[in-house]
């Protein structure tokens, strides 16, 4: 495993969680029982989850705007893994959950920001300057990455990619553009691979996959279904854990951040175990209403 990890998280959200007594109805004013703010974003629940692990972790992100300081105000009181966030034009995108008895979750989402080309270009910066034993994990969308302000990330994501350092849970134009590297390794769900394969006109299997990018290892999951991986040396299927599920959001974040910490670069990884304790990690994190606040087994 590699002396650390980076996470990197394009399209952070200063998320407020609102909790309702009632139910929920479109049309009506609601008055909530309590209020909690939380910076979103997939790269900060890796970092977190992999800090309990005992990894070495940190997380590169963005802020800007009012929302931004009040993300670099929190983490400052509530991280406890190093993290940095390069300044940004567009102000962070805002978020919010509305959480009641009867409907569960439900998630409201500012637009997406774009990364401007200062930001974009400070990013690759950092990427270009880590030290050869840290690896990155690109984390969730990258807004804009198709657009010219993004090729010096572009350029910093090959290089990483080149000298086996990459990790990647994305999906869209990054995903098309990455898997075209040879990535340490790729998670993504079913959908995501999915579309992935419809774009390039494969079918949808891990061989297929496997023949037509230069990818080393695959991770595919599924929610409620078997998950599916597959290396250069073995590939196979391990069923989830059946849960009651409370919240399923950032369990495939606690699943990356399990495999991360495994030793999965080792010459000879039992990866029927890594995927099997990953998966009893995200199904305990869905079994609970925070991101990776459960009670770690042994």
């Amino acid at each position: 495993m590699p002396a650390s990890t980076l996470t990197f998280t394009a399209n952070p959200l200063a998320e407020t969680t609102l909790t309702f007594a009632s139910s929920l109805a479109f049309g009506r004013t609601h008055r909530a029982q309590q209020e909690s703010f939380q910076v979103g974003g997939k790269g900060f629940n890796v970092a977190k989850m992999m800090q309990r692990l005992g990894a070495e972790v940190s997380a590169l992100s963005f802020a800007g705007g009012p929302t931004g300081a009040h993300c670099r105000a929190w983490l400052q009181d509530h991280a406890q893994y190093p993290w940095e966030l390069i300044p940004t034009l567009p102000s962070t995108r805002a978020g919010w959950v509305a959480r009641d008895a009867d409907h569960g979750e439900t998630t409201f989402l500012g637009p997406d920001q774009p990364l401007d080309a200062a930001a974009a270009f400070a990013a690759a910066t950092r990427l270009s300057k880590l030290s050869a034993d840290a690896s990155v994990a690109i984390c969730g969308s990258i807004p804009g990455w198709d657009r010219s302000a993004c090729q010096p990330l572009q350029t910093a994501c090959r290089h990483l990619a080149e000298t086996d350092r990459l990790i990647v849970d994305t999906y869209g134009p990054p995903l098309r553009d990455l898997v075209e590297l040879p990535l340490t390794l790729v998670k993504i769900n079913r959908d995501e691979f999915k579309q992935l394969l419809q774009s390039c006109d494969c079918s949808p299997s891990l061989a297929a996959a496997q023949r037509r990018f230069p990818v080393q290892r695959w991770v595919i999951t599924d929610g409620r279904h078997d998950i599916e991986f597959a290396t250069a040396h073995s590939s196979g299927h391990v069923s989830p854990p059946v849960i009651s599920e409370v919240s399923a959001t950032g369990s495939g974040d606690v699943f990356l951040a399990s495999v991360l910490s495994s030793d999965f670069r080792s010459a000879n990884p039992d990866w029927i175990d890594i995927i099997t304790r990953a998966a009893h990690l995200a199904a305990a994190n869905a079994a609970h209403v925070e991101i990776a606040e459960f009670e770690l087994f042994p």
